[in-house]
């Protein structure tokens, strides 16, 4: 069914992203080159696109508290706050992932278990602003999981050590800190160096080059998702008001000139009035040359006749963030299925999830099963059980698994197991 747009993106500007060719060419490259040559191509890559050589791209722990000392203290102290927050959701979640263990028939028992994975690279990029989110949400969540080891990477900042960066990255608990960032980061810890450590997983956002490393490398190792631009989706009836929805959008636009921001709503008024705003807003915004043009290029108005229209366009959408801006906005629990968090009601917003409430914890666990069967007479069952199903899909092989276990607790008989084969004489 087309869409009523009250303002839409343009075409062009959506596919205006750089050739993926060329980016994934050039990603290539610098991986295969870190693959041969291990830290002289870490270091080459780093001057070339961060113009960044220090002695050690390691921080001692004297360097990390001497980057600490120069953060203001209030940011010190919003930075735990924040960290508190995050850490109590990240523990209920945490809290609700649970291993068991049940007894489908006498003697047979099947489980399962969450195991954290053992070391993690955190990518925190750096960028137009730092980003002490990205620690919270990925560090400190890691750890909550059970990481036992959390290697951690940030680009320079103007040739310099991003000293709140560093301060969150700490304090969220990271056991190994690197200024250094971009692809060349991210390759390090995929392939390991001589000093960076290898890892078994990567989380974290990037720019368009190191989302395609995380995908080049998804194989060799774990990945939390192939992640593109921050996208947000507001869902706003008549009730809603124009300034904040307008607000908010804004505050996810300034991310990056090809972050998302669209408004579906069942009001002609809110919408147009809407757009006015951001227009009127976006000239007292500091980040404006960013999130204008993310608004002009990628922000979109789509008038919907009904809520549950408007739904279902969002869940078209598939957004990141939605955030629901409407009488009943608990009805959208009910109604939506496509999202990463969803945001209900004028007293939060996305920019809350960025700065308290945390990622899933389950990203940094491995749920694995096992299954133990302590009774002869269940497994000689389950093998006459495993044989014929196994024969109906002509898998010979798994059929004698079965077969045997029948022979041996059961004492069946088959053509292919002759007297004495087994160890036990039968």
């Amino acid at each position: 069914m087309p869409r009523n747009y009250l303002k839409q993106a343009p075409g062009a500007a959506k596919a205006a992203n750089g050739s993926s060719a060329d980016v994934a060419g050039i990603v290539r490259g610098v991986i295969d080159a870190i693959r041969d040559e291990g830290d002289a191509a870490v270091r080459r890559y780093s001057e070339k696109f961060d113009r960044w050589s220090p002695e050690s791209f390691r921080l001692s722990e004297a360097e990390i508290q001497l980057a600490i000392a120069q953060v203001p203290a209030q940011t010190i102290e919003d930075i735990k706050e924040v960290q508190a927050n995050v850490r109590a959701f990240a523990v209920a979640q945490r809290e609700s992932i649970r291993g068991f263990e049940i007894e489908t028939a006498p003697g047979v028992f099947l489980g399962q278990r969450n195991n954290p994975i053992n070391c993690i690279g955190a990518y925190i990029p750096g960028g137009r602003y730092p980003l002490l989110a990205s620690a919270h949400m990925t560090i400190l969540t890691a750890k909550v999981a059970g990481v036992k080891k959390v290697v951690a990477c940030t680009p320079p900042a103007a040739g310099k050590i991003p000293n709140a960066t560093v301060a969150a990255m700490h304090l969220a608990g990271a056991d190994e800190i690197f200024i250094l960032g971009g692809v060349q980061a991210v390759a390090a810890m995929a392939v390991g160096t001589a000093t960076v450590p290898k890892v078994d997983f990567i989380a974290g956002p990037g720019n368009a080059f190191v989302a395609e490393a995380k995908r080049q490398l998804f194989g060799e190792i774990g990945i939390d998702l192939f992640a593109g631009p921050t996208e947000v989706l507001i869902v706003a009836d008549e009730t809603a008001d124009p300034f904040m929805v307008a607000t908010d959008l804004l505050s996810q636009a300034e991310h990056g000139p090809d972050s998302p921001a669209v408004l579906i709503t069942t009001s002609a008024e809110v919408g147009k009035r809407t757009i006015e705003l951001c227009a009127e807003l976006l000239d007292g915004l500091i980040t404006a040359p960013t999130a204008s043009v993310s608004w002009r290029d990628f922000g979109e108005v789509v008038l919907a006749e009904s809520l549950d229209e408007a739904y279902r366009i969002a869940d078209e959408y598939a957004y990141e963030h939605v955030q629901i801006l409407t009488d009943n906005p608990r009805k959208a629990l009910e109604k939506m299925q496509n999202y990463g968090a969803l945001f209900l009601g004028p007293m939060t917003c996305v920019s809350y999830g960025d700065k308290v409430s945390g990622l899933w914890v389950g990203k940094y666990l491995r749920t694995v099963t096992y299954q133990e069967v302590r009774s002869a007479e269940s497994s000689g069952k389950l093998g006459r059980l495993c044989g014929r199903a196994a024969r109906a899909e002509s898998f010979e092989g798994h059929a004698r698994s079965g077969d045997l276990r029948a022979r041996m607790y059961l004492k069946d008989e088959f053509n292919w197991i002759k007297p004495g084969a087994l160890k036990n004489g039968l």
